[in-house]
């Protein structure tokens, strides 16, 4: 099955300190009123430009597996490998907030207007992240019984950025408007893409000593694997220890 979802700004905006949390501020540090009245004016400027559109399409197993070998450039042993014979469905998707954010956010550079473009970036960023999570929620009614889906996007946990390539070749987001550039980045910036892997709980959750986990800042994988809940807090960990 392909379909095309498109959601309102509003769906996928981000709370203020949700915002300000990405940028390292914790919740109960004060922040000044300025820098607030910024941050409310980035967030009323995402929900004006922001078009957020996705776009999924089921795909096989086999047909998956060719997907992730990508050019051969993964690292030896990642989760989503060890995840993947536990599969039972496999949707791939890509999704962006669309174009007019990201002029916006130039313009704000080119204009001098410094902090209201970082924080519209900051705002835009966390836009493109809630898409994504909007997809895979779209998707948990569809789970088979006892399985849940959880989205793997490449450039993260061993899966090389260049799978985009064939990642790309066999979903065709084109048709929304996204393309991809020479470097494997996407086009408009403000993109994600990826796999939303139906498996049971268990077979999620991994430890995230990986070498390549040493080399990653944000490590948003933990927050996604927490989400599933607490038949995945109880469930044995698998993978390397």
């Amino acid at each position: 099955m392909r379909e095309v979802v498109r959601l309102a700004a509003e769906e996928c905006a981000p709370s203020a300190r949700e915002v300000l949390a990405g940028q390292g501020i914790p919740l109960e540090r004060p922040v000044s009123d300025p820098l607030i009245e910024s941050l409310q004016e980035a967030l009323r400027s995402f929900e004006s430009l922001a078009k957020p559109v996705g776009l999924l399409a089921d795909i096989s197993n086999p047909d998956f597996l060719e997907v992730y070998r990508g050019e051969g450039k993964n690292e030896t042993g990642t989760p989503l490998q060890a995840i993947l014979p536990k599969a039972v469905r496999l949707t791939l998707f890509a999704a962006t907030i669309g174009d007019e954010v990201s002029r916006e956010i130039s313009r704000l550079f080119a204009d001098g207007r410094f902090e209201l473009g970082y924080l519209l970036d900051a705002v835009a960023s966390c836009g493109a992240d809630h898409l994504a999570a909007r997809l895979e929620q779209s998707r948990h009614g569809r789970a088979p019984e006892g399985t849940v889906f959880l989205r793997y996007s490449p450039g993260y946990c061993g899966w090389d950025i260049t799978g985009q390539r064939k990642l790309f070749a066999a979903l065709r987001p084109e048709e929304i408007g996204i393309t991809l550039r020479e470097s494997c980045l996407m086009a408009p910036l403000k993109s994600v893409s990826g796999v939303l892997v139906a498996a049971r709980p268990e077979a999620h959750r991994f430890k995230h000593t990986y070498p390549f986990c040493a080399a990653c800042a944000d490590k948003t994988c933990r927050e996604r694997i927490a989400t599933i809940g607490q038949e995945l807090a109880s469930a044995p960990a698998s993978g390397r220890s």
